[in-house]
């Protein structure tokens, strides 16, 4: 789950984690209320959407004006600039030609910028633990620096067992080039941002840019949080944040049945049980020339209900052309499977051609409902059997 730069910096402020003054705002008097609160020379007005590269940005049916990110020296420019924003769209190098609505604001005090560093903290797999990632180039995309400049980029493992120690903080400091005060501001910083990380199941934590103030002081200028979701049961508060109009509307209705949904860009739909097997449906459809619409996992104990909302957000994606269902049953019962899509099926009138390979418990059972419902369901005897004939059913129907 992820939530906006406003809350992320709200969290990461009760951990100890310097950020700007600033504050929530939905309208343009709500924006220059904020502005007067905190009273400053400079003000920001930074659009909230799931989404980075805001600054650099356009709103649709202005290319090139200017993006989601300004800075304001008076009030009036303050209610300006929520004008320009509030009820628009905002289109980034992440959003897609599609972009996202701006409904909320962040109105926040400017600062100083003397320097613009890189950090976040994330589950690197490859290692089994979490990493400190640090770069001296704050304000880039860090997969750009990767690329081009690897060796700007430095990485700490943390041992879970014994957590981020001050000297694995301090030398990520002295990574970054900071010295003197800046080096222990830098510990308290990178402490407060482990401690978020681990206490609230974050999956991600990034500040970019991390500034160094004029005065030397550090500050999280911008901030972006992620969340397992698997955790979120014990941290209400943070689920409370979850902003549905920022998610996909399918991944939404998915999440509700607790079905595993994630869209895709490609035509054919795919329903399966397990992640694995998921992944290889997908795999062995590109293997075929053709191209998965997304990754749904039905899991191993679905009832005919779940099944029939699988399919149902299935064919709610306008892009899909056709449908695998590949169900291994071991303890998913291949009728229930076969009863759920003959009733999905049915509810929403099937229009697009439907592949079913089905093996393990119950399986006769299965290919016998499926044979009996009078749709225009084609069988497959194996996975690669199925994935040749909803390809080519595919292009048959194009």
């Amino acid at each position: 789950m992820n939530i906006h730069e406003y809350q992320a910096k709200g969290l990461l402020g009760t951990f100890g984690v310097a950020v700007p003054k600033g504050g929530v705002a939905y309208t343009p008097d709500e924006a220059v209320a904020v502005a007067r609160d905190l009273a400053g020379p400079v003000t920001v007005v930074k659009a909230q959407i799931h989404a980075g590269g805001r600054g650099a940005g356009h709103f649709a049916g202005d290319p090139g004006g200017k993006g989601g990110v300004r800075i304001c020296k008076s009030n009036e420019e303050v209610a300006e600039a929520a004008r320009a924003m509030l009820g628009k769209v905002l289109i980034t190098k992440q959003t897609g030609t599609e972009g996202k609505e701006v409904k909320r604001l962040y109105v926040e005090e400017g600062c100083d910028i003397a320097r613009e560093l890189y950090l976040s903290m994330l589950v690197d797999r490859a290692v089994g633990r979490v990493v400190v990632v640090a770069s001296t180039e704050g304000g880039m995309e860090i997969e750009e620096v990767a690329a081009e400049q690897p060796e700007k980029i430095v990485k700490e493992p943390v041992d879970p067992a014994l957590g981020l120690m001050p000297y694995q903080a301090r030398k990520i400091a002295f990574g970054l080039g900071l010295e003197g005060k800046q080096v222990s501001a830098a510990v308290k910083f990178l402490t407060g941002m482990y401690q978020a990380f681990v206490q609230l199941d974050a999956s991600q934590v990034e500040i970019n840019p991390l500034v160094v103030t004029g005065e030397g002081t550090m500050l999280a200028l911008d901030a972006k949080m992620n969340f397992d979701d698997n955790a979120l049961f014990r941290h209400k508060d943070v689920e409370d944040m979850r902003d549905e109009d920022e998610e996909d509307p399918m991944e939404l209705e998915a999440l509700r049945h607790e079905l595993n949904y994630v869209k895709l860009d490609g035509n054919i739909g795919c329903m399966v049980n397990g992640a694995g097997l998921a992944m290889a449906t997908m795999d062995i459809i590109k293997l075929y020339g053709g191209e998965p619409a997304n990754f749904l996992d039905v899991g191993g104990g679905a009832t005919k209900e779940r099944v029939t909302a699988a399919f149902k957000i299935i064919l709610s994606d306008p892009n899909v052309e056709g449908i695998l269902v590949n169900i291994f049953g071991g303890i998913m019962r291949c009728d229930v499977i076969a009863e759920g899509v003959v009733a999905a099926a049915r509810e929403v009138s099937l229009h697009v051609p439907l592949v079913v390979r089905l093996e393990g418990t119950n399986v006769e059972l299965g290919k016998k409902i499926l044979a009996e419902s009078g749709l225009p369901i084609v069988s497959a005897d194996n996975l690669a059997d199925a994935a040749e004939k909803v390809v080519k059913a595919v292009k048959e129907a194009a």
